[in-house]
């Protein structure tokens, strides 16, 4: 291969990368092969936008609860059903991280995703609490848009971990490509 197209082929392989952080890769080619291979990948995938979906209902239930005061039962049976969906994909979210990376949770490339989840958590389950005990309806709801608060960030949290893994696979097929033309 010519000396120029090495030298255009280095050129844009050091412009793709120009202005990124040098990052440990999010997944090791092993981690990655179980990951692909891991039918809780499938479940994961089908449980995170439904979970969002039902976030929405229900984060619309709750302000216009909020608003006027009326549909309060539809609120509630929507923060239980957003708190349910949450467990369910918290535990098989899990499950699916033993399986890649060999823990349950905190594992290296999720640690902080996984930190702020159990926040998520906690103020899911103070909701439920607070519903349980009979606290004041203002109260519940006001638990129940501080866990959501808090789900709308780790949901980011996440999003931009997958928009990461997925940019570190074009990075690594694209050197493989460059050192492939060598």
């Amino acid at each position: 291969m010519p000396s120029s197209v090495k030298s255009a082929n280095a050129a844009a392989t050091d412009a793709a990368t120009a202005g990124r952080v040098a990052m440990p890769p999010l997944y090791t080619p092993e981690e990655r092969r179980r990951r692909d291979a891991s039918p809780w990948t499938i479940v994961q995938g089908i449980l995170a936008p439904l979970q969002f979906v039902v976030f929405l209902v229900s984060l619309a239930l709750v302000l216009r609860f909020l608003a006027t005061g009326e549909g309060y039962v539809a609120a509630t049976v929507s923060v239980v059903v957003k708190t349910l969906v949450l467990y369910v994909i918290m535990v098989t979210g899990a499950v699916w991280e033993k399986v890649v990376f060999g823990k349950y949770l905190f594992a290296r490339a999720f640690f902080w995703e996984d930190v702020f989840s159990m926040l998520v958590l906690a103020l899911h389950t103070a909701y439920l609490v607070a519903l349980a005990v009979g606290a004041a309806v203002e109260t519940q709801m006001v638990l129940a848009l501080a866990a959501y608060a808090t789900y709308v960030i780790n949901a980011t949290q996440f999003v931009l971990k997958l928009r990461a893994a997925r940019r570190q696979q074009r990075d690594e097929a694209a050197s493989e490509l460059v050192g492939a033309a060598s």
